[in-house]
């Protein structure tokens, strides 16, 4: 009797020891194409797309694109602080252009990013690590790898800027500068956008600034390469933001989608523009007004495609302040939904759970 070859390939396949050897080589997924590999290891492989092709191709819906010029006109900011309390309603996600950082700054932070994945692996290799979140710097892929039940096609650099930001000599030379000043202009951005989405709550402008929603800055980037088989994987894995919210810089490759009324939604990339969107926490804390939704990034034939997420929030750093529905936004017809829960104790479940699509406010639903 001849034996089935799927059969003999699942009692050979031992996911921990690939996992490991992957890890080991501290390449990467960049370090797998590297090699000229043509089919990706089974590591990467995820179930099959919860979707049709006619899905993309048949969705009418368009992310909303915010002009944020003319602020200080009265007239004019009223009008686009109810496009940014509509878009966070209904979409949890949006664009923005005429945000106030220039063309230059955007460029060339993808540049320093391209240029930190692209240098010799032996350079890159002494920033690898995992699970040491006392590093200030942290290169690696996947997170989550050993707990994940399938690994995304991309890797990551991840550092701290607010509110002590990486000291430059821990930041690799090849992106230093760029970091650095991205970064000061996002926290600008960041403090416009909190005023923001304070007014479309009804709130003092000041108000979500005064409880510290943009205290910590978090800057994570991402290296997408070109796969050689992206029907089998991701390039991210399915989830929602567990911060307050994210601004994303993303390059022309596109693959970022957004989960609209149960239909997978393109984020198509807008020159100049930022893309923002509404993380846990502020679901949290608006009561269910404002939306935390789930987002993807498909794996693609063409590479590497770069994106910068900033998120707003202090992570993993200690923190005892408890955040929980403003108690502005509640009545009696509108009562709290969440429990409070300090930001490290959220952002702990969070990371634990990695992206496995499952929502991470269930842990503090009431």
């Amino acid at each position: 009797m001849v034996a089935n070859t799927k059969d003999i390939a699942a009692t050979t396949y031992d996911r921990k020891s690939e996992l490991q050897a992957f890890d080991d080589t501290k390449e990467g997924v960049k370090g797998l194409v590297d090699a000229g590999i043509t089919e990706i290891p089974r590591i990467f492989h995820h179930p099959p797309h919860p979707y049709k092709a006619s899905d993309i191709e048949e969705n009418q819906f368009t992310v909303p694109v915010i002009d944020l010029g003319g602020l200080s006109d009265p007239t004019k900011r009223k009008e686009i602080v109810a496009r940014v309390g509509e878009a966070s309603e209904t979409w949890g996600f949006f664009q923005i252009i005429n945000h106030g950082i220039p063309v230059h700054v955007l460029e060339e932070m993808k540049n320093g990013v391209l240029g930190f994945f692209e240098q010799d692996s032996e350079v890159k290799k002494q920033f690898y690590c995992r699970g040491d979140l006392s590093k200030p710097w942290q290169y690696n892929s996947n997170y989550d790898l050993y707990r994940a039940p399938s690994a995304n096609w991309r890797d990551t650099f991840m550092c701290y800027m607010a509110p002590t930001p990486t000291k430059p000599e821990d930041m690799p030379e090849v992106c230093r500068d760029e970091i650095a000043e991205y970064s000061k202009e996002v926290m600008k951005l960041g403090k416009r956008l909190f005023e923001l989405l304070s007014e479309a709550l009804g709130l003092e402008p000041s108000h979500l600034n005064d409880i510290d929603c943009g205290e910590g800055h978090q800057v994570i980037c991402h290296y997408y390469p070109a796969c050689p088989q992206p029907e089998l994987t991701m390039g991210t894995t399915k989830h929602a933001d567990g911060s307050f919210i994210t601004v994303l810089l993303q390059d022309h490759m596109g693959g970022l989608q957004v989960l609209h009324q149960n239909k997978w939604t393109p984020v198509p990339p807008v020159t100049g523009a930022l893309v923002v969107n509404i993380g846990d926490l502020l679901q949290l804390i608006s009561n269910d007004r404002f939306k935390s939704v789930e987002h993807r990034v498909l794996a693609n034939h063409r590479g590497p495609r770069i994106s910068v997420a900033s998120f707003f929030c202090t992570g993993m750093l200690p923190s005892t302040k408890l955040y929980g529905p403003i108690k502005e936004l509640l009545s009696e017809d509108n009562p709290p939904k969440y429990r409070e829960t300090t930001v490290r104790d959220y952002s702990a479940h969070h990371r634990q759970r990695g992206l496995d699509g499952k929502p991470s406010l269930s842990l503090v639903e009431l």
